[in-house]
């Protein structure tokens, strides 16, 4: 996870294709803004998608927008920008998983 702060650190912003924007929102109602708000609180989760790493590598980001909805966003980074593949609401498991880190990260504070 540290070299994963080290990257959102050094990130400059995001790059979108219209097909993944149209997707994103088309399909499960997320648009490109809430997409990248998450990336901006923590918790924040963040997962290597080994299985659909085919072409480059992909990860995945489990965080919540600014008004408090839970999104899954799969990803990608080139260079200094993470490239938004699609974002949808979390399922019931990936909330789980959610609460759990939001919970450890509360008791550090």
């Amino acid at each position: 996870m540290e070299e994963w702060l080290d990257f959102l650190g050094r990130c400059i912003g995001f790059q979108w294709d219209k097909d993944n924007i149209s997707k994103s929102w088309l399909k499960h109602g997320v648009n490109p803004i809430e997409s990248e708000e998450i990336f901006f609180h923590q918790p924040l989760t963040i997962v290597e998608d080994v299985q659909h790493s085919q072409k480059e590598p992909r990860f995945y980001a489990l965080g919540k927008t600014d008004s408090g909805r839970l999104l899954f966003v799969c990803f990608t980074a080139r260079k200094n920008l993470i490239r938004v593949i699609t974002a949808r609401d979390m399922s019931r498991k990936e909330r789980e998983t959610h609460r759990h880190y939001e919970k450890e990260n509360h008791s550090k504070v």
